[in-house]
């Protein structure tokens, strides 16, 4: 707990059974609730988190990240969480960074805040692939332009939010693909929502999940249709759901496609 606020770590997974066990062995003692949601894996992920005694959640077959991730954010709101920070479970992200994060979200310095690899020089030195490098820059000044804020990357997996981040957007209206994340905070540059960053050193190793060519130039043509709808929306010349008020919110949508720890 930070400032009388509950903490919570919220894991995606997918097949995370060799980096699980490093993973949450670095999460602080400040986590309140720790939950996994297992997207259908093919491995020992349910079987571990359940040694681990996390709170982990199964889906009935596999929907994708974007769906993971609501999954996961619905939870956690349902166990009272007042920080949601995610972690991935494959140790690409220390987890280290966790008090920090939800320190400058618990009191009120953001709403959101990102684990940033560009800062510091860190995602090449890391091993992150020269092409995902020039992608991730060139989608970011791309974003940037036509969102109308400064942050130094959009495409980082590492994020905490406050409750009323997660309960006011509408993240149902989201892809449940990876674009889910860019979605997640062009929205929250469009309501308003303050967003800060922190330095996050980041690893590149086999155990690491990361999307290949084909599926990042597909993430990359979604950015960048996300930014001009965000820009489209602003200027008043097309209406969007991700963009509207009245769209589909957590709180207000149900789950029944995975099983409370399976």
């Amino acid at each position: 707990m930070l400032n009388g606020k509950k903490i919570a770590v919220v894991m995606p997974a997918y097949n995370a059974e060799r980096t699980l066990h490093v993973t949450v062995s670095e999460l602080p003692e400040i986590v309140d609730i720790r939950i996994l949601v297992d997207d259908y894996s093919l491995d020992r992920t349910v079987e571990i988190a359940r040694e681990l005694g996390l709170l982990h959640f199964v889906h009935d077959r596999n929907y994708g990240y974007g769906r993971n991730q609501r999954t996961c954010y619905m939870e956690a709101l349902a166990e009272g969480a007042d920080v949601i920070i995610m972690v991935h479970p494959d140790y690409q992200y220390t987890p280290r960074l966790v008090t920090a994060m939800a320190s400058m979200v618990a009191y009120g310095v953001y709403d959101v805040v990102l684990g940033s690899r560009i800062i510091g020089g860190q995602a090449l030195r890391g091993g992150m692939p020269r092409y995902k490098y020039v992608f991730n820059r060139f989608l970011t000044a791309f974003e940037n332009l036509f969102l109308g804020i400064k942050i130094s990357e959009y495409h980082t997996g590492y994020r905490a939010f406050s409750r009323e981040v997660l309960t006011q957007l509408p993240l149902l209206e989201d892809s449940d693909d990876f674009v889910f994340d860019n979605q997640m905070l062009a929205q929250c540059a469009y309501f308003g929502f303050r967003i800060g960053e922190v330095s996050c050193p980041t690893k590149y190793f086999p155990e690491a999940s990361s999307i290949n060519f084909r599926r990042s130039v597909k993430y990359g043509l979604g950015v960048l249709a996300t930014s001009l709808q965000f820009a489209f929306a602003k200027w008043g010349i097309a209406r969007f759901r991700i963009f509207d008020r009245d769209g589909r919110k957590l709180e207000s949508g149900g789950s029944s496609y995975y099983a409370r720890g399976a």
